[in-house]
C-alpha cells in the first residue's frame, strides 16, 4: 500500500514525545500496531520513553479500539494512548 497514516498521541504518550501526532508514510497492511509502535520507538528519546513497553499501551484505528497485535490494513488513522481509567 502507498499513501500515509495519521499517528496521533494522547496523554502522557504525547507529552513525552512532545507533539498530539504526525503523518508518516504507511508502513503497509501487513504490518502490525505493535511493530510500527516499535518503528516509531527506535527513534529514541521521547519516543523510546513513550512507546518503550507496548503492554502500557492501547490503540484505535479509523477510530475503533483494537488489540496491539493487530495488522494496520487500511488505515488512515493509528491513535496511541495509555489505558483509560475512570471512576
Amino acid at each position: 500500500m502507498t499513501g500515509r497514516i495519521d499517528i496521533l498521541y494522547f496523554a502522557w504518550v504525547r507529552e513525552h514525545i512532545g507533539s498530539g501526532g504526525e503523518t508518516i508514510d504507511h508502513p503497509g497492511e501487513a504490518v502490525l500496531v505493535s511493530d510500527l509502535v516499535a518503528l516509531l520507538a527506535a527513534r529514541g528519546g521521547g519516543y523510546a520513553e513513550a512507546l518503550a513497553d507496548p503492554t502500557r499501551l492501547r490503540a484505535a484505528l479509523d477510530q475503533k479500539f483494537v488489540p496491539i497485535d493487530t495488522p494496520v490494513g487500511m488505515a488512515r488513522e493509528l491513535a496511541i494512548f495509555p489505558p483509560v481509567t475512570g471512576g
